[in-house]
């Protein structure tokens, strides 16, 4: 397979050169820009650094890539983030994104409403859509990612990699005026051997949750969900990783979240052919010294390979594209109402057109069913649908694209 290949100060050179790196320092904090060279006369690309040079994509540029491209993104209308994007996703510069929340980072307790005289109403505020923690959640991976799948990186997802190129991509992101990275833990992999300076590092990185001035601080934990205790206190919610740092939460709180979130609990016990993942991002603050309780909690289903899926449903087809050796990316639902409207997935490797990849579930309700179907006829001939009832058709061939992607 064709690696990527970038155009710098009148020099085409590969991803994989070692002469890379030299290359690119000599553009960074410069006006130069690199040009990616998977289509004729290029796209424009902007460097960043994190312990190395890094070639990124600019703002709204990722469709104008070829789709067999590791820069490539397709238009954000196929996804929950078309929604979102200009209101609660600002990108007003390369590499530095804003992000509008609907969760606090700081609680004040004791603190009442204050009373007064009615007042004059002077202005009136405008309502903006923000971003639930789930649509954040969504972001990151897909930030960093994980909704994007190529050959090379079997085998290669893991812990490790997963906390890796999360905080990567948190280290762009600003929520509240507060760099994400500062309030964003995910636990780094467990090893017996290393535990005591592993928990050290927690400790001093979610050191950011004590109080200060009458204010209690958030943070965001992301994790796969292990497992729930009940205890006489409320419960227990043990995060992968983290075996010696339970986050607590009331009973009753945590008997809510199993509620709403009962498919994906579900989903754990589905009668499918390769495991599911139940990721749980936790907004946290410290109830006491080194004790983390949830403030507010939501959690998304993946893949084995850390791919979010939106149910069990789409897990064969997830599958089988891995299994073939294909190169898809998953649309997310971010704040969507449903994820009906949008490909399941997108196949990027099967020519110069992303083909879509439509799952319509014999579970769906009608309701769901219906924009399925009507989603499926706006693509016309070019979409694939795949209906849960029947054998599942076979897939476009796949062309020689280029190889890369996070992991």
């Amino acid at each position: 397979m064709d690696t990527q290949r970038f155009a710098i100060k009148g020099r085409v050179i590969g991803a994989d050169d070692p002469q890379l790196q030299e290359a690119l320092g000599h553009v960074y904090d410069t006006p130069e820009r690199p040009r990616c060279m998977c289509v004729p006369g290029g796209v424009e690309m902007y460097v960043a650094l994190h312990r190395q040079f890094v070639v990124k994509r600019m703002p709204d540029s990722g469709s104008a890539h070829h789709p067999g491209c590791p820069s490539y993104e397709p238009e954000v209308q196929q996804s929950g983030l078309g929604e979102l994007v200009g209101e609660a996703v600002l990108e007003s510069e390369p590499g530095r994104v804003e992000l509008r929340v609907d969760f606090p980072w700081t609680r004040v307790l004791g603190r009442g409403v204050p009373r007064g005289e009615p007042q004059e109403v002077a202005e009136i505020g405008v309502p903006r859509r923000q971003m639930t923690l789930r649509a954040l959640m969504h972001f990151l991976f897909e930030r960093a990612g994980f909704n994007r799948w190529s050959p090379a990186m079997a085998g290669k997802r893991n812990q490790g990699v997963l906390r890796k190129y999360l905080l990567e991509a948190a280290e762009e992101i600003v929520v509240k005026g507060v760099p994400l990275a500062e309030r964003l833990y995910v636990p780094e992999p467990f090893s017996e051997s290393a535990k005591a300076e592993a928990a050290q590092r927690r400790r001093e990185k979610l050191a950011v949750l004590r109080p200060k001035d009458g204010q209690t601080p958030l943070a965001i934990v992301i994790g796969e969900f292990k497992a729930s205790e009940a205890t006489s206190q409320g419960c227990r919610v043990w995060i992968r990783h983290m075996p010696d740092a339970p986050l607590l939460i009331a009973s009753r709180s945590w008997e809510r979240i199993e509620r709403v979130f009962a498919p994906l609990f579900e989903a754990r016990d589905a009668d499918t052919a390769h495991p599911v993942r139940v990721v749980l991002a936790a907004l946290i603050r410290a109830r006491r010294e080194y004790t983390y309780e949830i403030d507010a909690a939501s959690l998304m289903l993946t893949s084995e390979q850390w791919i979010p899926i939106e149910g069990v449903h789409e897990l064969p087809l997830i599958d089988a594209l891995v299994a073939q050796h294909r190169r898809f990316v998953k649309p997310l639902r971010y704040d969507a109402r449903s994820a009906a409207a949008f490909p399941n997935a997108l196949l990027l490797d099967a020519g110069p057109v992303p083909v879509p990849l439509h799952v319509v579930s014999a579970f769906m309700d009608p309701k769901e069913r219906a924009a399925k179907e009507k989603a499926t006829v706006a693509t016309k001939q070019d979409a694939w649908v795949w209906r849960t009832d029947q054998p599942m058709p076979s897939l476009r061939s796949a062309k020689g694209l280029t190889e890369g992607g996070a992991g």
